[in-house]
C-alpha cells in the first residue's frame, strides 16, 4: 500500500481500522488476518509504512473519514525491524 508494490499475502501485514470507546479511529495490525472489517495490506517495513502515512493512504484504503491513529502499527513495524536486525546479527559468523 505504501510502496504500491505487490507481494504474496504471507509477506504482507494486514491492517484494520478500529474505533475505540472515545470514538477515535486507530489502526491495528491484524497478525492472524481474521479481524472483521475492511483491511489494507502493507509491507512490514519502515519505508513502506512511512510512504503510506505520508500519502495518507490508510484513510482511503480503509474508507474512514477521519485520520486514523497509526501508533500500534508503527510500534509493531519498529519492533519487527528491531527483532529482524538482531536476528541477522546473531546469525552472522564472528569475524576473524
Amino acid at each position: 500500500m505504501g510502496c504500491r508494490g505487490t507481494d504474496s499475502r504471507s509477506a504482507l501485514l494486514r491492517v484494520v481500522a478500529e474505533t475505540d470507546e472515545t470514538g477515535a479511529i486507530r489502526l491495528t495490525p491484524d497478525l492472524r488476518r481474521c479481524l472483521p472489517g475492511r483491511g489494507a495490506w502493507l509491507h512490514p517495513t519502515g519505508d513502506c509504512l512511512e510512504q503510506a502515512l505520508r500519502r495518507r493512504a490508510f484513510g482511503r484504503a480503509l474508507r474512514v473519514s477521519a485520520a486514523p491513529d497509526p501508533a500500534a502499527v508503527t510500534a509493531y513495524v519498529q519492533d519487527l525491524g528491531t527483532t529482524t536486525s538482531q536476528a541477522v546479527h546473531e546469525k552472522q559468523p564472528p569475524s576473524a
